[in-house]
């Protein structure tokens, strides 16, 4: 009997392993993923092979491709594979107590400041969980490179993630004292085309777009930027310094805004407020540990500093 349950334990394993070099796309990768050597990982891909009776992977130097037994064996497996986690899950309790590593793409300015609280709190809440907090800018690659979620500003362009919003961050117009000289601050937003221009690549290159507030109106005006950056911080750097005017994040100026340091320029004018957005792999039954992570920045969305909280959240 114990003979039995461990054979079970071994197939597991070796379909886990089987999934995971598939989707690394390559069995050093793989290792790296699985925290166990090349070797090891190619022994289990052979007791699979042998186990089953047919060839999963032809390997050359250059490539590695899936036989015909090997697509039907990653579909099914990665189906038992699921449906065994979920099984765990459910009769061990990790639903109510989550553990493992979470790995999580966060936007570097964003990962620096507003979301530390929230995954502190989250590790507090939750100490048999890790979390790896890794600041990228640019979208991840979830199965090559291992990742569980990330964190992203901006419309979600990926149409095979599963998106939650948990919140909005308002953008405003800002220049320094220096700038504006004697003229004093512009209240109405058609002064603010003859101003030096600054961008930031994410989001705006060579033309400023505000709605105004209360009646809903648009302006629009090209812009030539003195400097233009894909950095939130540098973008706020060159404003401090006097070189232009720009469109940022409210929370990464406020302080600034508050001090004098910046000035709000056309203050009920506003430029399209940024969506928050938590996107991971579609997964049958995310893991526990995934699960209380979108809850709990979900809740963040709501209390998070600079940021507006939605009234209702859509999976």
């Amino acid at each position: 009997m114990q003979e039995a349950a461990a054979s079970a334990v071994d197939r597991i394993e070796l379909m886990q392993t089987f999934v995971r070099i598939v989707e690394a796309g390559s069995l050093s990768a793989a290792a790296t993923q699985l925290g166990a050597s090349q070797p090891t990982v190619s022994r289990r891909l052979q007791a699979l092979e042998r186990f089953l009776g047919v060839k999963l992977l032809r390997r050359s130097t250059h490539a590695m491709k899936l036989t015909e037994d090997g697509e039907r064996c990653y579909a099914r497996a990665r189906e038992l594979l699921e449906d065994w986690h979920a099984m765990e899950a459910e009769l061990r309790g990790t639903r109510e107590a989550p553990q493992g590593l979470l790995r999580v793409v966060v936007p570097h300015a964003f990962g620096q400041t507003q979301l530390v609280a929230p995954v502190v709190a989250y590790l507090q809440r939750y100490p048999q969980v890790s979390v790896e907090w890794l600041l990228h800018d640019r979208r991840p690659d979830f199965v090559a490179e291992g990742i569980d979620c990330a964190i992203q500003v901006g419309a979600v362009d990926l149409p095979s993630v599963v998106a939650v919003q948990i919140a909005e961050v308002p953008r405003i117009v800002v220049a320094a004292p220096a700038l504006m000289g004697s003229s004093g601050v512009p209240q109405d937003a058609d002064a603010l085309a003859a101003l030096p221009w600054l961008a930031i690549q994410t989001f705006y290159r060579d033309e400023v777009s505000l709605r105004h507030r209360d009646d809903g109106r648009m302006l629009q005006f090209p812009i030539q930027p003195r400097l233009s950056t894909d950095s939130l911080y540098a973008l706020r750097n060159a404003a401090l310094l006097g070189l232009g005017a720009c469109i940022t994040s409210s929370w990464v100026v406020a302080q600034d805004v508050a001090e004098g340091r910046l000035l709000h320029l056309a203050p009920d004018w506003r430029a399209t407020p940024l969506p928050v957005y938590l996107v991971y792999p579609p997964a049958r039954h995310p893991p526990a540990k995934l699960q209380r992570f979108i809850e709990a920045m979900r809740d963040a969305g709501s209390t998070m500093a600079g940021v507006e909280p939605l009234r209702s959240l859509q999976v």
